[in-house]
């Protein structure tokens, strides 16, 4: 501590010189002094609590905000008795871990994981069905299941106030930040229901708070806090990751800002190379490997937990599926000889098995459909045959005795149910027309040579290898012998007279190796054949963990928008930030009780303009500091909302919320810069405006977020826009 020297007329600097240096003017003085310890004990209360408060003002005030948003989160959180919205969805997933049955969704699989605790927290047993709009049983503590989902959400509430405290902003600025997302009805609604939303949002939440709270730390590089802050950075975006891929855009927030920073060090000619180089392998451990291992981790666990066969398996290989408890593979004869029935599925990543049906193409040969079918259905499966002659329209004399397929023969596939042969022709396929069309034609009788089709083993992924074709082991192609093009499908879905089932042709220019042309064959059934022995299958995680990576991001790109259904639900990026659309999210009769998801936001960008204008009443410190946080904000909230405009797949008004938490943060801020050289009166006036703004809306929407009970028409008065279907569907 230092106090103020006093100087006589003789000691005081000419008019002209240098100002006195600052040890010339304050003295040290002892901090221990009974003055100033008396003065400074004196300012406290002695009540300890108030004392507390007092000298920790954020972490209570952080307190009080999350006891609040829990209290709101957690209100009449089981009014509705019924399956809400995604629920239908998140809820089943959520039952097949406490089953340990596999699955298969989109999203990776940490969300779903925390799903399936909050049942097992919740002692139910995973045996519901979830189906939407039905109602819980007794033994499905839904409430138990909804506070766990609920508690993420209400969290998002201190990490708001702390991030705002982080960045340096105001008391006021800060309680407003977190105010805003206590109150938003959106993240509110969403926050109160088995979903990955609150999941997503509060991970979203914590990778900005950690950010926030390492960039105030970033002075002082390598201390414990510094690390402690950078690795937290790295535990969030891992978890934000592993919850929805969107967390690729808090991601992106990241590595920009980090780049940023790095980059500004380059320029710092007093920095050791070697000190710079050690700035670079922190942040590859803490914000590349740490993500990454978490990521890849929880795919382990999703691996461990779903040993057991379920509704999932035929997204993955053959060889993973055979490796499941009470797969269907596991009385599977090894090898593959004449006269077996089998199932043969397409090695391409999230391709189907090879199927027919008893539909007819609509053009082209106007023979019967062949596609490729992601489910376990009878029309899957086809018996091996002898070739057709080359010479009559007969067939090959059959042996009584076993005859093992072997590489390099030549075979036929017949379709079980219908009895048509797996048949190519030069005639174009329906959607690649540079390719040739397969069908399914004759039967046991009627065909002729261009039913056959060349066996070309690819690899064994047995130990024993030999040229016999085996079961789920061996990848094969199937050369049409004639036409000398390789049954492949194309990846794109046929159109609804083709069911949406994937497109199967022959290619007539395949790469060598293309995944799209490789088969295997998946269920074999012979009985004059002994099933193989159990620890024949074995598997590598790294595979299994790759291919339902590439499966999740084709069957993501495939929910595009249906052009001749209209979707209730759908929106787009247009309508999102002028709050132009809601979502119902169940039953809109009197005997339901009625959720409405509504977004909206408040967002200003005067002050750039201020500053083009050269009304600069902000000190260079000041706007360095306003240009910093303001563009990671603004950054926020860009990377989290423009990516959909690009995207091709549906979107739901949901998927705007992350961007919609980085927007609620553009308020406060600006109100501190456009109030910074305010007096004090205005300044509150203007806080105590916004504060009742927000607390008025939140009452006046609180029915949306909280259940309304009876009539629609009694809450005539929320409904704001005539485009909202709260009263009516617009269609």
């Amino acid at each position: 501590m230092l106090k103020r020297r006093h100087f006589n007329s003789s000691q005081l600097p000419f008019p002209d010189s240098s100002p006195p240096k600052y040890k010339e003017i304050y003295d040290p003085l002892d901090v221990n002094d009974e003055k100033i310890t008396k003065t400074k004990k004196s300012y406290y209360s002695s009540y300890k609590p108030v004392a507390f408060v007092m000298h920790h003002p954020h972490m209570a005030m952080a307190t009080l905000l999350t006891f609040i948003a829990l209290w709101s989160r957690f209100r009449l959180i089981d009014l509705s008795d019924k399956v809400v919205w995604d629920e239908a969805h998140f809820g089943k997933f959520g039952s097949y871990y406490l089953k340990h049955e596999f699955y298969f969704d989109v999203h990776p699989p940490l969300g779903k994981m925390l799903v399936g605790l909050s049942g097992y927290l919740a002692n139910y047993n995973g045996s519901f069905s979830f189906e939407s709009g039905r109602q819980y049983p007794e033994y499905v503590d839904r409430a138990s299941m909804r506070i766990f989902n609920a508690a993420w959400g209400a969290m998002t509430v201190p990490l708001a106030y702390g991030t705002a405290v982080n960045l340096n902003l105001s008391l006021k600025s800060s309680l407003l930040a977190a105010t805003m997302v206590l109150l938003d009805n959106a993240l509110l609604t969403i926050s109160r229901f088995i979903l990955l939303d609150s999941m997503l949002l509060f991970f979203t939440s914590a990778s900005l708070f950690t950010l926030s709270g390492f960039n105030s730390h970033r002075d002082r590089p390598f201390t414990l806090k510094w690390w402690a802050w950078l690795f937290s950075i790295g535990l969030s975006l891992g978890c934000v990751l592993s919850v929805k891929w969107v967390g690729l855009f808090a991601v992106a927030l990241v590595g920009i800002s980090t780049v940023e920073d790095l980059w500004g060090m380059l320029g710092d000619l007093d920095l050791p190379k070697r000190t710079y180089f050690l700035h670079w392998a922190a942040r590859g451990v803490c914000l590349i490997a740490i993500p990454a291992v978490i990521y890849v981790s929880s795919f382990v666990a999703h691996f461990a937990i779903l040993d057991h066969s379920g509704p999932g398996d035929s997204q993955m290989s053959s060889l993973f599926q055979a490796g499941l408890k009470g797969s269907i593979f596991g009385e599977n004869p090894l090898e593959v000889a004449y006269g077996s029935n089998v199932t043969i599925k397409n090695g391409g990543y999230g391709s189907g098995l090879l199927h027919s049906h008893n539909s007819q193409y609509i053009e082209g040969s106007k023979q019967q459909q062949i596609t490729g079918y992601g489910h376990r259905d009878s029309n899957n499966d086809w018996q091996i045959m002898k070739a057709r002659s080359m010479h009559t329209d007969g067939i090959e004399d059959s042996q009584d005795e076993i005859e093992y397929v072997r590489d390099g023969d030549i075979v036929r596939l017949q379709h079980l149910m219908t009895k048509v042969n797996l048949h190519s022709h030069p005639i174009s396929a329906p959607l690649s027309s540079k390719n040739w069309e397969v069908s399914g034609y004759g039967n046991e009788k009627i065909g002729d040579i261009q039913d056959n089709w060349k066996v070309e083993v690819v690899h064994d992924l047995s130990q024993n290898k030999s040229d016999i074709v085996k079961a789920i082991l061996t990848r094969f192609r199937l050369r049409h012998v004639l036409l000398d093009c390789l049954l492949a499908t194309s990846g794109e879905n046929l159109p609804d007279w083709g069911f949406n089932q994937n497109e199967i042709m022959c290619d007539r220019n395949a790469k060598a190796h293309d995944s799209r042309t490789i088969w295997n064959i998946e269920e074999h059934k012979n009985q004059y054949l002994p099933p193989a022995p159990s620890t024949v299958y074995k598997t590598s995680f790294l595979d299994d963990f790759w291919h339902l990576n590439v499966a999740m991001w084709k069957t993501n790109n495939a929910l595009v928008p249906n052009p001749d259904r209209y979707d209730l639900l759908a929106s787009t990026p247009y309508d999102w930030p002028l709050v132009s659309v809601g979502l119902r999210m169940c039953g809109w009769d009197e005997n339901t009780v009625k959720y409405y998801l509504l977004a909206y936001s408040i967002s200003l960008f005067i002050y750039t303009i201020r500053r083009k204008r050269q009304i600069d009443d902000m000190t260079s410190g000041g706007w360095d500091h306003y240009v910093s946080v303001g563009k990671l904000f603004l950054l926020g909230w860009f990377l989290h909302y423009v990516p959909f405009f690009m995207m091709g797949r549906v979107t739901y008004l949901h998927h705007y919320f992350p961007a919609l938490y980085f927007s609620i943060f553009m308020v406060p801020f600006l109100m501190e810069h456009f109030f910074s050289k305010a007096s004090v009166r205005v300044r509150n006036t203007a806080y105590t405006a916004v504060f009742t703004v927000v607390i008025l809306n939140f009452i006046h929407f609180a029915p949306l977020s909280y259940g309304m009970e009876g009539d629609i028409y009694d809450y005539s008065s929320i409904g704001w826009f005539d485009k909202w279907n709260l009263l009516e569907n617009l269609n």
